[in-house]
């Protein structure tokens, strides 16, 4: 008897699982320890975030309490009118956030100790430098021709 042909992960299941690895990596958990909450493996956890396996309702349910957030923050990238319609293509293959995986580690990480930060001025005045920065870095825009050297 022969193996059935391997498939890619379903866009939904990968989104989901990208939405799990947010809100661990933002509760500052490890796949372990969100693992032994819920009796199974990091590896079970590694294969739920890449979509590779399908999270259960139930299974759900214990992420989004363990972790804090309500059970549709998983299904927030999800386009479509139905609940699971249509991915828009763009998103396909692509989690929320538009850059690599340290990139977005580190600024996941960046929200969960600023929120941690007890002083609302200092929070603010921080707030204003990442955005001042941010700005900062942005390519000016020049309308002026380009000059030959």
């Amino acid at each position: 008897m022969s193996k059935p042909p391997k498939t890619s992960p379903n866009p939904h299941d990968i989104l989901v699982g990208a939405r799990l690895r947010e809100a661990r990596t933002l509760a500052g958990m490890s796949q372990t320890v969100l693992g032994q909450a819920v009796g199974i493996t990091f590896q079970q956890i590694q294969k739920y975030e890449k979509g590779l396996n399908r999270i259960g309702a139930s299974r759900l349910m214990q992420f989004s309490n363990i972790l804090n957030v309500t059970p549709s923050f998983f299904f927030e990238d999800i386009k479509g009118n139905s609940p699971l319609g249509p991915v828009d293509s763009a998103d396909q293959n692509e989690t929320r956030f538009d850059y690599g995986d340290a990139s977005r580690r580190q600024a996941l990480e960046l929200v969960r100790y600023f929120g941690r930060i007890p002083s609302s001025d200092l929070r603010a005045t921080i707030f204003e430098l990442v955005k001042t920065a941010a700005k900062n870095l942005q390519p000016a825009t020049s309308t002026a021709p380009n000059a030959e050297a």
